[in-house]
């Protein structure tokens, strides 16, 4: 009796799309990583070498508070506070009104209303940041003029491009805010409710405390494009380095600094220009140890729901 053979069999069949397609995605990963890596050996040789000229000491960088390259004078705190100052006006700004608006897209709008916000409130992502640096000197600044005082409040200032980096930061917050809510079981709103609990009580105490990572990696990720942010700091903020905790002086922040001096007729063997590369490390250890926080609260805070 002679054995059937089936026509499929079980081996495994090589696919060749499949090969291509896994390929494509491992050089897109490894391109991304040798990116970040590159990023690194540019900013530590470039560092190296204005570490390596002898009128620059080292620990002067974080014991000093004056910035002049060229006289070698390197405290970096004249940058790092009015950035932090300006970050932090940013986000008293983006956090309530980001938040606010995505708890109401979330829990209260109904879909024919929130179709129709949201795709409004992103279009504030896509104004250029130039665009919101003279909203800040044209209508931020002489309205704190108006209301603290021209004496007080100079023209270029922290405060006004804070608040204006706040306004365009909380699309951000409130995007990903808003889908880190709507992933929340409904179950979890059921049974709130049916303790009787209102809708208020459900979206602060219950919704909210739920996606609280979600939550929480939104801020953080605002607070990185905050510090980062350029344009609006170098159009309004100031162009000069400033060691002040006064929001209405002028001061220049590192991405501001960055590109002024990149962009100006600096000799690319002078001090200045490659003191640029001291400040860019700065931002990028300073955005690596936001990125650190935000894993640890992720993971501290995620809720697993089966």
């Amino acid at each position: 009796m002679t054995a059937t053979k089936h026509p499929n069999s079980l081996k495994r069949k090589t696919r060749l799309g499949e090969k291509l397609i896994q390929a494509f995605f491992f050089f897109c990963g490894f391109v991304s990583i040798f990116t970040t890596l590159g990023i690194v050996v540019a900013l530590g040789s470039q560092a190296l070498r204005f570490f390596g000229e002898p009128s620059i000491n080292p620990i002067e960088l974080i014991t000093t508070t004056n910035w002049s390259p060229n006289i070698g004078e390197i405290g970096i705190w004249s940058l790092v506070t009015s950035t932090l100052i300006t970050t932090f006006l940013a986000l008293l700004v983006a956090i309530p009104l980001g938040l606010a608006a995505a708890i109401y897209l979330s829990e209260y709008a109904t879909p024919k209303v929130r179709n129709t916000l949201k795709p409004i409130l992103e279009i504030l992502a896509g104004v250029p940041t130039v665009v919101y640096g003279y909203f800040a000197l044209t209508f931020m600044t002489p309205l704190l003029r108006l209301i603290f005082g021209s004496d007080v409040v100079k023209i270029y200032n922290m405060a006004s491009a804070g608040l204006v980096c706040g306004v365009m930061i909380i699309p951000l917050i409130c995007s990903m805010s808003e889908d880190a809510l709507r992933a929340v079981p409904r179950s979890l709103r059921e049974g709130s409710f049916g303790l009787g609990a209102t809708k208020l009580e459900t979206s602060l105490r219950v919704v909210l405390p739920a996606a609280l990572s979600g939550v929480i990696a939104a801020i953080v990720v605002g607070t990185s494009r905050a510090i980062g942010e350029t344009m609006i700091m170098a159009t309004a903020a100031g162009a000069g380095p400033n060691f002040t905790f006064n929001p209405f002086e002028s001061a220049e922040t590192m991405a501001g600094h960055i590109v002024r001096i990149s962009g100006g007729d600096v000799d690319y063997n002078s001090i200045d220009y490659t003191s640029i590369f001291i400040v860019g490390l700065t931002l990028f250890l300073m955005t690596l140890a936001l990125n650190f926080l935000s894993r640890y609260f992720v993971n501290k805070y995620r809720e697993v729901y089966e």
